[in-house]
């Protein structure tokens, strides 16, 4: 009898071993970060944000600023994070000394304190690309110094690294062949002592990874390589075949870690995704293809050719759609979102990588934000006797897409179906929904007028926006409802001088 007890209770911790070890291999399944940007004109309440990231089993998320709203709903989450520090810091943060050790107390040491699982600072986004002009090539490291050293004093170096997000452009191949890599020419030292600092610190050299940039920039870019479905056009290097070009660029980077001495740095994709509208590339098709190959690729843990067995760390890009980027890049950059602008998703996508279901803990898609709030179903369109000859139409529709989001309407985007008199509503209904529905942002000299009939056609959504001011101050925007809506009156007053 005690043998065979001795015998169950062998038996049961050996069941008990392979629980655990099962369900710590379909939680790292689930470990995929995601990019959550804050330039939306109606943004969601951080809480609601932080309850949509645990139910879809994000357990990772990067930042771009340290707004204390967003880490203050992200206390007790589990969620850990990568909290951001602007470009337009860097040059008082080089400087060190009180600057540095200021930040640090109030945007780390309190809120780690309070229960934010903080483990990275990204000092800078992206600070080297040639499109900057070296702006912040004498400030990026003396930064990254400084914060580090204020993170010492703090007693917090060894639970937050600091790093900084770069460009994919600051590591190229002359050949093409990823074994080829090795840093830009034009910033190879600076490279070099930004590299040695993360390989002293324990720190990861984070990478943000675009093959649709790849494509939207070169017509004869194929197609079927910025997947993960294989390709007609692989590049063979030595004895590895690459079908995809996210193994290629990633692979790129190592080889040019190994090729000066720091083969041992850690790679973290800072930002990784596809877009869904302003493009005719950038649609919901390509995107869950993309999307879903890519999280399918890594969730196996098998990592690149160069790192084999090495599982790959990585933020998608990124979570909600984002109607006041700029759009100086192309009129996708509003539109990367695996979520639209009220957390609804765009697409089925799996975050086990199963190719249904999703991270949150079982099957079907990905789960909608809970308890969101929106105005009145109302939409602002041309009236139907409007003359579209009427030089006063298109002044007004200039009027609204510089001030709302038309990046919807063009060739090959959702909203490129739709006839004339549809292209002026939608950007009348744009201003609207971003003036809160106010009875004077849908009058354009008398050419609009509301409609409780939805005028949504095909793919081209017309939007209701969310309620704002039903969340209060709780929204996570910068200068809150009051600084909006005092934003808004002031472009209708606007608005009245010149139509």
């Amino acid at each position: 009898m005690a043998a065979a007890a001795g015998a169950g209770r062998a038996l049961a911790a050996v069941v008990l071993v392979l629980v655990a070890a099962a369900g710590s291999l379909v939680r790292w399944s689930e470990a995929i970060g995601v990019n959550w940007g804050t330039q939306l004109s109606h943004p969601l309440p951080a809480s609601t944000v932080v309850r949509l990231l645990q139910d879809n089993g994000f357990d990772k998320v990067k930042l771009f600023d340290a707004e204390d709203s967003i880490l203050s709903a992200l206390r007790g989450s589990g969620i850990q994070v990568m909290v951001g520090i602007p470009n337009d810091m860097l040059v008082d943060l080089a400087a060190g000394g009180k600057a540095a050790d200021d930040w640090v107390a109030k945007n780390v040491s309190g809120h780690v304190r309070d229960g934010v699982d903080i483990r990275y600072v990204a000092v800078g986004n992206e600070p080297f690309l040639e499109t900057f002009n070296g702006t912040y090539l004498n400030t990026t490291f003396p930064a990254m110094q400084s914060i580090h050293a204020a993170l010492s004093k703090a007693g917090l170096a060894d639970k937050v690294k600091v790093t900084v997000p770069l460009n994919a452009d600051v590591y190229q191949s002359p050949t093409g062949k990823p074994s080829d890599g090795d840093f830009r020419a034009d910033i190879h030292g600076l490279m070099l002592t930004i590299v040695q600092f993360l390989s002293s610190t324990g720190s990861p050299f984070v990478a943000n990874v675009y093959p649709f940039i790849s494509l939207y920039s070169d017509p004869n870019f194929p197609l079927d390589y910025a997947f993960f479905q294989g390709s007609s056009a692989p590049v063979v290097d030595g004895g590895v075949t690459y079908t995809n070009t996210f193994d290629a660029n990633h692979d790129t980077l190592v080889a040019a870690l190994r090729r000066n001495g720091f083969g041992n740095v850690s790679v973290v994709v800072g930002e990784v995704g596809w877009p869904t509208d302003g493009d005719a590339s950038a649609n919901l098709d390509y995107a869950r293809r993309f999307n879903q190959g890519f999280v399918s690729h890594i969730a196996g843990g098998q990592g690149t050719p160069l790192r084999p067995g090495v599982p790959v760390d990585a933020y998608l890009f990124s979570l909600i759609d984002e109607d006041r980027k700029s759009i100086q890049p192309g009129n996708f950059e509003r539109h990367w979102g695996i979520f639209n602008y009220d957390g609804t998703p765009k697409y089925p996508l799996s975050l086990a990588g199963n190719g249904g279901g999703n991270g949150g803990g079982g099957g079907g898609s990905l789960k909608a934000a809970r308890g969101v709030r929106y105005l009145e179903k109302r939409w602002c369109v041309l009236k139907p006797g409007a003359d579209l000859g009427d030089q006063k139409v298109g002044d007004s529709v200039s009027y609204a897409c510089g001030l709302a989001d038309c990046t919807a309407l063009g060739y090959k985007t959702s909203c490129g179906g739709v006839d004339a008199r549809g292209n002026v509503s939608y950007a009348f209904n744009s201003y609207y929904q971003t003036m809160d529905q106010d009875d004077r942002a849908c009058d354009f000299r008398g050419l609009a007028t509301t409609t409780s009939v939805d005028p949504s056609a095909g793919t081209c959504r017309f939007i209701v926006e969310i309620d704002v001011g039903a969340a209060g101050t709780a929204s996570g925007a910068r200068g809150g409802v009051a600084g909006r809506v005092a934003s808004a009156l002031a472009a209708l007053v606007l608005m009245s001088v010149l139509l």
